[in-house]
């Protein structure tokens, strides 16, 4: 049994917490001492978790902390389906092979903040693989479909007359039949999850569980400051990025999300949150400075002190002072592959892809010398020490040992 102090219950289910369903009953589970199993879904649909996605796992961890079981659901099968929440469109379908690839990064970058040792991991396939036709009957049985009409997204594409396809109405089951599964005690997501994790309370009670309590937690704002943080989007910081590209990412927020930010990624006490808020009010202190010990916090949570200590150093020479770094990686030029300059692009890593390349080449992004480089450039003019840049925080310098020969 655990003895957990009153107090610490509040400040877990009062900070941070957008809303809990249903709180009376959440508290009363707590304040029995029973461990309780605390259920977070995630589908592998990219390789990679960014900011937004720490939020729910931060709260998941201070659950974790006072003696609760997290059980990690990986949605190996719902990834296939993906997500419909908040969609204005059905979303492409991805193969088994790329949603196993995806799921090993995802839980090596979980388990930089949630403790491995003491997380059960479940893989949907466990129960999915066998599951049949009559147990999908059966399943769909419990709920209408005037229930999901219901929901905001659905409804608002039903009305425009764009298509939902019937997998998307079987995802929410999916998902809550995993609860029934793990026999969840609290499901954890966020505001935009409300659906699916109300769902999975029903079909608990269907199945003669206590149906879980749900906690809702806020979503994040990306680093446009309009839309939540999305990869898709481009608005993202992932946790495994680049020390220099967290730091400058995070120097790249509106002014307007640095108490977001701060509330949400942070350990910030109350009385740190409302000093910073009144020097934002009363212009006391420069919001470049927030940013910056901001950003040195999130580098030093998914780094060290000495990756942050550097990635503000650089930030501060490369961007502030306009100068060029003294490391950057030095690329050779392979003319077998590096027929155009798009390629160089991609195959230095300064992009990910063709298409980024063209994009970033097409909005003047792309620097030769501190002159823009176009499509047209040709790779075998490029000269040894010649310097490629995107942005302030993305080089290289070319070694082209094939022209100097």
């Amino acid at each position: 049994m655990l003895n957990i102090d009153k107090n610490c219950i509040n400040h877990i289910l009062g900070n941070g917490v957008t809303e809990i369903i249903i709180e009376k009953e959440l508290r009363e589970r707590m304040h029995s001492g029973k461990p309780l199993r605390l259920k977070m879904g995630f589908d592998p649909s990219a390789p990679d978790i960014h900011l937004g996605h720490t939020v729910g796992l931060k709260k998941l961890k201070e659950f974790q902390d006072i003696g609760h079981q997290v059980v990690l659901i990986v949605g190996d099968w719902t990834a296939r389906i993906g997500d419909p929440s908040g969609k204005s469109k059905t979303r492409p379908v991805l193969t088994e092979s790329q949603v196993n690839a995806n799921a090993l990064t995802y839980l090596d970058q979980f388990f930089k903040i949630i403790d491995k040792d003491k997380t059960e991991v479940r893989w949907q396939s466990e129960w999915f693989k066998n599951f049949n036709l009559a147990d999908l009957i059966l399943l769909t049985s419990k709920f209408t479909v005037a229930q999901f009409l219901a929901r905001e997204d659905f409804a608002k594409r039903f009305n425009e007359n764009q298509p939902i396809a019937i997998t998307e109405f079987i995802y929410p089951l999916m998902q809550a039949y995993d609860s029934v599964i793990v026999k969840s005690d609290i499901e954890f997501g966020g505001t935009d999850q409300k659906f699916n994790l109300l769902v999975g309370r029903d079909l608990q009670q269907y199945m003669g569980q206590t149906p879980q309590q749900c906690l809702l937690m806020p979503l994040l704002p990306g680093t446009d400051g309009t839309q939540k943080m999305s990869k898709s989007l481009n608005n993202h910081i992932g946790i495994s990025e680049d020390p220099n590209d967290i730091f400058g990412k995070t120097m790249s927020i509106p002014d307007s999300l640095i108490s977001t930010y701060y509330s949400h990624l942070t350990q910030i006490n109350a009385e740190d949150l409302d000093s910073i808020n009144n020097s934002l009010d009363k212009n006391t202190t420069h919001p470049m400075e927030l940013k910056k010990q901001l950003a040195h916090n999130l580098v030093t949570q998914f780094y060290d002190l000495k990756s942050a200590d550097s990635a503000q150093k650089y930030f501060e020479l490369t961007v502030q002072s306009k100068e060029t770094p003294e490391n950057i990686d030095i690329y050779t030029i392979n003319p077998d592959i590096d027929r155009k300059i798009t390629d160089i692009l991609v195959n230095s890593k300064l992009t990910n892809s063709v298409s980024e390349s063209r994009r970033l080449i097409n909005q003047n992004a792309v620097k030769l010398n501190g002159v823009n480089l176009s499509l047209s450039s040709n790779p075998k003019d490029l000269q040894t020490d010649d310097i490629i840049s995107i942005g302030k925080r993305r080089w290289i310098k070319i070694d082209n040992k094939q022209k100097n020969q």
